[in-house]
């Protein structure tokens, strides 16, 4: 990606040494690495919704004080990448919120390792990267970049990117009231598999988003390099529930599934990213995903 130029946000807060575990949560038993993968595929990909996960759907969750960040964000090129990737979401989205005669509030991301506290309950990298809406704040363990790459064989910096634009997309969705909505008719639904559909069209939105967000910036910066709206398209591919429940339990149940299946999550990207128009990601009005 060409980010020479983009400027770096400063809403970050690093609490990476902050008092995490350090890793993956493996817990007393002894669990072995395999397992341990396992655990991170059926958690962040697999699809226990991290939502579902953290209380934010149903109530379930006991909010935790965040700690206040100990210090700034470190100067590595990781770090500085996500920096710029969140600023360049930033100045997008206060334009597109402008347009519309609205305001975007600014989110905050938090860099962690391990585990943090946070408004919806304590996260774990094992959850893999989420968004609270209670604290307006985006959570990631960036060694969830290195599982994209090697595990799941999605490498890139656009794919990367993707990850951030997609829980800044449920950041949008928190501010539109969108969120909230779900969550309401999550509480109405009549059943898990009814429930679980409003949360696939909440997700597949906040993937168009991601494509509009990628479009909107490219289209006035330049930050895409040949092939790499590619990177995006696998990395969504990767993580579609049906990929992750064949390579998981060697079957596909639909009536789960929480986040859609790789060919809507590819489908909805490319729609955000061809039309650069979030009022056409209203996949709750959609007939078909």
């Amino acid at each position: 990606m060409r980010l020479e130029n983009s400027r770096e946000s400063d809403n970050v807060e690093d609490r990476r040494g902050d008092g995490g575990s350090g890793g993956l949560p493996i817990g007393r038993r002894g669990v072995g690495i395999g397992a341990i993968l396992v655990a991170v595929a059926a958690s962040y990909f697999f699809r226990v919704d991290p939502q579902m996960v953290l209380g934010l759907i149903g109530g379930g969750g006991t909010p935790v004080s965040a700690p206040a960040p100990r210090h700034p964000p470190a100067d590595d090129a990781e770090t500085r990448f996500v920096r710029k990737v969140l600023g360049e979401t930033e100045d997008t989205w206060r334009q597109i919120f402008k347009a519309s005669g609205k305001q975007y509030v600014d989110p905050t991301l938090v860099l962690f390792t391990g585990n943090t506290a946070t408004a919806c309950g304590q996260g774990q990298t094992a959850t893999g990267p989420f968004y609270c809406p209670a604290d307006q704040k985006v959570y990631i363990d960036l060694a969830f970049y290195r599982e994209l790459r090697n595990r799941f064989h999605a490498p890139g910096e656009f794919a990367q990117a993707y990850v951030v634009a997609h829980e800044i997309g449920h950041h949008v969705q928190n501010l539109l009231g969108t969120s909230q909505q779900v969550q309401n008719a999550r509480q109405r639904a009549h059943g898990p598999a009814e429930a679980n559909a409003l949360s696939v069209r909440l997700e597949l939105q906040a993937d168009c988003y991601a494509g509009v967000w990628a479009k909107r910036t490219d289209a006035a910066k330049g930050i895409l390099e040949p092939g790499e709206m590619e990177q995006a398209l696998v990395a969504a591919s990767a993580i579609g529930d049906d990929r992750l429940q064949k390579q998981a339990r060697g079957v596909v149940v639909p009536e789960t599934f929480t986040h859609g299946s790789s060919e809507q999550r590819v489908r909805w990207f490319k729609r955000g990213f061809e039309n650069a128009d979030p009022r056409q990601c209203d996949t709750f009005r959609a007939a078909s995903l």
